[in-house]
Formats: structure tokens, sequence, C-alpha cells
């Protein structure tokens, strides 16, 4: 059966994570057919031999899938897109950071013809728990004032997650090489489109084990090459 919501998870050593990332979908995600594609870049990620011996325990499909695009979250993300065949594609951290608890309203909203649905932190009802400051500060600054500016429907396009509409991906020229601004590159290429975005609240944890792989001021530049863009559209439009 083709699953009605594929989750990409792109990881980089997260075997201290990815079963209570698993327990979350099983515990937050109800009702819905699911396949979790776990994108891995290197046979020797220590993520992969804790999904082989887990995967037959959940009642969804988990999927290994070795990053076709080249290193990092960048390409393991798009590997995630381009094995994806449901209707709806939802991007999660492994870190338990993502409020998992909204899939299905997100999902909702998908249905009901959403093409992005943003789960936002800074709109009423979301919110963040830890996590450096500074990375806090640029980023609500940058959500609040894309959206006073250019009209666009969130108040967080930095977030990463967000659930698309398969074939609004399949019809998006993606250029991001960076990292984890590929989202804000989807969300803002769907607005000045005409594609519809839409938001729900969501509340963002810190990590509790792991490392981060989230880089600010390398990819500072990468998150400003597409705040820039959605205000060039707007003045053209």
């Amino acid at each position: 059966m083709t699953p009605q919501l594929t989750l990409v998870i792109p990881v980089y050593n997260e075997a201290d994570n990815i079963r209570g990332v698993f327990d979350a979908i099983r515990d937050r995600i109800g009702g819905l057919s699911l396949r979790v594609l776990v994108v891995y870049d290197f046979d020797g990620d220590t993520t992969v031999p804790v999904v082989e011996r887990i995967m037959g325990e959940y009642p969804f499909e988990a999927v290994l899938v070795k990053n076709t695009f080249g290193r990092g979250a960048v390409n393991a993300i798009k590997t995630g897109f381009a094995s994806a065949v449901s209707e709806a594609v939802l991007v999660v951290m492994a870190d338990l950071s993502d409020d998992l608890s909204a899939a299905n309203r997100m999902y909702e909203m998908i249905r009901g013809g959403c093409d992005v649905v943003c789960g936002s932190r800074y709109m009423k009802g979301g919110g963040q728990v830890g996590g450096p400051v500074v990375k806090k500060t640029i980023s609500r600054i940058a959500g609040l004032s894309l959206r006073f500016l250019t009209g666009i429907p969130t108040h967080d396009v930095t977030n990463s997650f967000k659930m698309y509409r398969r074939q609004l991906l399949e019809r998006l020229q993606l250029e991001s090489d960076g990292g984890f601004e590929i989202g804000m590159e989807i969300t803002v290429k769907a607005f000045v489109s005409g594609s519809r975005v839409c938001e729900v609240p969501t509340v963002w944890r810190d990590r509790e084990g792991g490392v981060s792989r989230f880089r600010l001021f390398r990819w500072m530049p990468k998150y400003l090459k597409w705040y820039f863009y959605a205000l060039r559209r707007r003045f053209i439009r």
C-alpha cells in the first residue's frame, strides 16, 4: 500500500536518539499509514545498526536509505524527497526536537489544500525550549520580519519542521547546497509561485543527546539568500 505520509529523517551518528524518535512517531502520530525513511551518509553511521535492530518493532514501515546526492543534511533531505511516494512528506530531525503531536493536524491541512504546512514556534501556541539565544533571536527576527515585509503566511519560515505536498516538491528546482535552509527555500518558492502556505503552532525543544549538525554562521548566508529572494519577488510583483 502507498503510505499516506512519509517521514524523512536525516541522520548522522544518532544511535542514542533514533529509538526515541521511533517511539515518538508511534505514540504521537495516529491513524495514518506511515513510511519512515532514515537517510544516512556512510555505512559506518552508528544509527544504521540500531535501525536494523528495531525496525520490526513498530507499526509503521521503516526504511534505511543511503544518501545519493552527496554527504550532508541538505542532500539527505533531497534523497528522502526523491524516495517518497506518499501524498505528503514531513521532514523530522533525529534529535527529538520536533513536535510530532502536530503531524496529524498538518496532514489534515495538506488534505485540505495546503501545499506547505510550517511548524511555527513564533505564532500563538508555539514556543521554544532551550537552544542557543543567538540562534533563537535571529530565527525569530527573520520569520517575523519576512511575514511583515512580504505577507508570507507563516511566522516561522526558518523552521525545518514542515510538511510538504509531494507534487509541489516535484515541481520545484531545489538549489540549496548548505543545510537546513532547504525548508526556507521551498516555502519561499511555494509562496511566490502562488502555492498555498499554511502554519500550525509547534513547540521546539533542544536536543538532549548527540551533537547538533546545525552551523549558524556557516549557513546564515544560505538563509539570507532566500530571505532576499522573497523580498525581491515581493517588490517585483
